[in-house]
């Protein structure tokens, strides 16, 4: 793994203007940054980014089964428990997932390190599966790659096949989002476009449009029946808010399902820990009201205190706090020795419980530090993208650098 210096392709920012890329700045600063790009071997792409994202989503899946079969755990990850059976029994039911993306340390040495699951409404998706491939072939095409280089990315082409998996030919999706958001309508767009390459109807609808029918259905803004509907809006926001006792009795399909609500929520990492302990792709990780006079000196919860003292030694050399509910880097708190050494300025989740992890420091590049996300379409992991900040907190402007494969 190596950060390489390259030319920027010329008027590619125009190109940008021309397909819908609106953001690739934002807030007077770059958020697609092709001056450099991040080289990678294929055997740390297969052995150490592909295999095992696979077997962490497999992981999470075992971990939602164990969830949503206990009270205690819907209870510690603040589901509510009018919506339980809502959420569970889209487990039973075999509800299909589509999309997520997990959050990564990796410095090319070692095993990656699992930092989050954005499993329900990861975004970054159309500049990881498709500006990013276009930055590839036109950088082949004028000679500044090798056309012998590659990139991890089958993304769009696992999509459309997830796609026709999902529903039969012609059956009508709704794609919701914040229409005022280009980076959300950007990400359903390229699902949208996914699925009509499937030979599925598409229908963008505003989040504030839906409303309900007389009969209780969910509905778009022209009143149109919403049958089945892929969402940018969060669960754990979907499941408080004043809709919540009409989705299951709505009879629409959800995408991403219910069960989602448990493995994009970061309570995930404790269970991860506890059924998985010492996993090499896995951080220890507890919940911080457990452990909290622990990291002091005093004593652990006694429900964890066998793993808590197998991992003191690291947690305490260095940890992460976190809400269970939190985006773009919001509530994160890193600590080192015992000293706070950063925290996100964003605090808006800070009412929400919290989980301590084990702290994986990024690797720094000319000042900056990225983190992967690997992209799991289905159940198998197919592409990532690259994020970097002079923060060690990933946020919402942190920049998108492309990568390629060589060797």
């Amino acid at each position: 793994m190596e950060k390489i210096t390259l030319p920027e392709r010329p008027g590619w920012r125009d190109r940008a203007k021309e397909l819908g890329f609106t953001f690739a700045d934002m807030g007077g600063e770059p958020y697609w940054d092709e001056t450099s790009a991040y080289r990678f071997t294929l055997d740390e792409i297969e052995n150490n980014i592909e295999d095992p994202s696979t077997e962490l989503h497999q992981m999470a899946r075992e971990a939602a089964a164990n969830a949503l079969a206990s009270d205690e755990w819907l209870t510690r990850m603040a589901i509510p428990e009018a919506q339980w059976d809502f959420v569970a029994d889209s487990w039973k039911a075999g509800e299909p997932e589509l999309y997520g993306r997990l959050d990564l340390a990796y410095d090319g040495n070692g095993p990656a390190k699992l930092l989050e699951y954005n499993a329900d409404t990861p975004t970054s998706l159309y500049e990881s599966a498709s500006f990013q491939w276009l930055w590839l072939e036109e950088q082949q095409r004028l000679g500044v790659l090798s056309p012998d280089t590659d990139q991890f990315n089958a993304l769009h082409e696992a999509l459309v096949a997830r796609w026709g998996e999902l529903a039969p030919q012609d059956t009508d999706i709704h794609f919701a989002a914040d229409k005022d958001n280009p980076e959300d309508y950007a990400t359903v767009e390229a699902l949208a476009w996914a699925a009509r390459e499937a030979g599925l109807g598409a229908h963008f609808t505003d989040l504030a449009g839906i409303g309900l029918t007389d009969e209780g259905q969910l509905a778009d803004d022209e009143d149109r029946v919403i049958g089945t509907l892929f969402k940018l809006y969060p669960w754990e926001d979907m499941l408080r808010d004043d809709f919540a006792p009409h989705l299951g009795p709505s009879g629409t399909r959800f995408i991403e399902p219910p069960w989602k609500a448990v493995v994009s929520n970061k309570a995930l990492l404790p269970l991860l820990w506890q059924m998985f302990p010492g996993h090499p792709n896995l951080l220890p990780a507890f919940f911080e009201a457990d452990i909290r006079d622990a990291l002091g000196g005093g004593a652990p919860s006694s429900r964890i205190a066998t793993a808590f003292d197998a991992a003191a030694d690291t947690l305490r050399a260095g940890h992460v706090s976190k809400p269970i509910f939190s985006r773009e880097g919001a509530g994160v708190i890193i600590r080192q020795s015992g000293q706070e050494i950063e925290r996100a300025p964003d605090d808006s989740y800070d009412d929400h419980p919290r989980i301590v992890q084990a702290m994986a420091p990024l690797p720094e590049f000319a000042g900056f530090y990225p983190v992967i996300g690997s992209w799991i379409v289905g159940e198998t992991c197919v592409g990532m993208g690259l994020r970097e900040d002079a923060s060690r907190i990933t946020h919402n402007l942190s920049r998108f650098k492309p990568h390629y494969i060589e060797g």
